[in-house]
């Protein structure tokens, strides 16, 4: 039997004196039921939502559509000392497609079990997060807090298929600069131990696809030169390179994911019919490279690689970041001591890693800001872009929590010397 997917859960703290269920929990599922999915994600529905939200917080909403149908949504709760850099809280409303046959319930009903487990697409990543900004804020508010700096809660598309619609076009946007940013918080991953996971960088994504050209003809033949041949060439460069890193990973202590170069040969293409050697053969490759990297002799080596396998051989790019910024982490900088001292006054242990996949946070470091990625889920298995993805409600009342905490910090930090420049 189901459980009542409006039902209450056990498990203390989560219900009123009458059982009802938490109504920062009811408001998450309900967010959650909005199908922003891709391929055809329902951005109106996420605009109505947030709309609605800015009227209950009492905070001023603008919307800037920054490609034709992609609209970036900012509430800002404007500080008492508005010439200070700004803090941005940034959520993304998309979610990935689900494969519904390999999930327990329905993707965007948002079930909650007897455990207190919700089960929808978008519980981790990142719907979560943003609920926990807007229910953190709306405490603060309501307790008539204020603060020195002002804080931004921006909510942006398409962060999903790469953020060239979204984040990427809206960092170059004369509205972004206004926003007048000094730090920014955006999302991370669950850690399924006690300590919760902190990201300062991540890995540059490079999609490449290699076309290896060849002579044809007829497939009953031992032709020379063949693209097949240029091919196999290629795919064993790159996936020998792909075990070294592999190697790498696996023998040594200290390394994280995010400290190796991931090669994933994803696409093969060529051909026209069983008897025919094909003129031209691709293969692409999805490739995830550490800020540790060189970039430049990196690309050198794929360049040595083609020469290799023969002759004529090119390759382009779907995806090249080259930034490879960095946020500070050394306890000299006042972002970073008030972001981790007010994780230990709460008695958090963190773990400072580089993000093995990509998020917006790269488009905000690649112009100079910095950026912490960060999901307050701790005791939760990574369950992003997965089947079965659930957030336990419990996990996300306590991010609630960390980010009534958080928030007042980073906004009352003192003035900097960058701040001097707006002033």
């Amino acid at each position: 039997m189901l459980p009542d997917k409006d039902g209450p859960s056990i498990g203390g703290g989560t219900q009123g004196t009458e059982g009802k269920e938490h109504p920062s929990v009811t408001l998450f599922r309900e967010y959650l039921r909005l199908k922003t999915v891709h391929p055809a994600p329902d951005y109106d529905a996420a605009l109505g939502f947030l709309d609605r939200i800015a009227k209950e917080l009492d905070l001023p909403i603008k919307k800037i559509e920054v490609c034709p149908d992609r609209v970036v949504t900012i509430m800002t709760w404007v500080g008492t000392n508005p010439a200070l850099k700004s803090i941005l809280l940034n959520s993304h409303t998309d979610v990935v497609p689900v494969y519904q046959e390999h999930w327990k319930y329905d993707a965007f009903a948002a079930v909650k079990d007897s455990e207190g487990n919700i089960y929808a697409r978008g519980t981790q990543d990142m719907k979560s997060v943003t609920i926990q900004y807007i229910e953190a804020i709306r405490r603060l508010k309501a307790a008539g807090k204020k603060f020195a700096r002002t804080i931004h809660l921006m909510f942006v598309p398409d962060e999903e298929v790469g953020g060239h619609k979204g984040m990427e076009t809206f960092v170059k946007h004369p509205e972004f600069q206004q926003l007048n940013i000094g730090f920014a918080l955006d999302e991370g991953l669950a850690n399924p131990g006690e300590p919760f996971t902190v990201f300062y960088g991540e890995r540059s994504p490079w999609w490449i696809t290699i076309n290896c050209p060849g002579s044809p003809g007829h497939g009953s033949r031992f032709v020379e030169n063949t693209a097949a041949e240029k091919l196999r060439k290629i795919i064993n460069s790159f996936l020998d390179f792909r075990e070294h890193e592999k190697h790498r990973l696996d023998t040594s202590e200290c390394f994280t994911l995010g400290d190796v170069t991931t090669v994933n040969m994803t696409m093969v293409n060529g051909g026209v019919a069983y008897n025919v050697i094909p003129a031209e053969m691709d293969v692409s490759f999805d490739m995830r490279i550490p800020p540790t990297v060189n970039l430049q002799e990196f690309e050198e080596q794929i360049k040595k690689w083609c020469r290799e396998a023969g002759e004529g051989i090119t390759y382009k790019f779907a995806q090249k970041h080259m930034d490879q910024n960095t946020t500070s982490t050394e306890d000299s900088d006042p972002w970073w001591k008030t972001f981790s001292s007010t994780c230990k006054s709460m008695n958090m242990t963190l773990t400072k890693e580089i993000f093995p996949a990509a998020t917006d946070s790269r488009f905000i470091r690649a112009v100079g800001l910095p950026a912490i990625g960060f999901s307050p889920m701790n005791r939760t298995p990574i369950l992003l872009h997965d089947h079965n993805e659930f957030l336990n409600e419990q996990v996300f009342l306590k991010g609630i929590q960390v980010y009534e905490m958080l928030v007042p910090a980073l906004a009352s930090v003192l003035a900097l010397p960058t701040d001097k420049l707006q002033m």
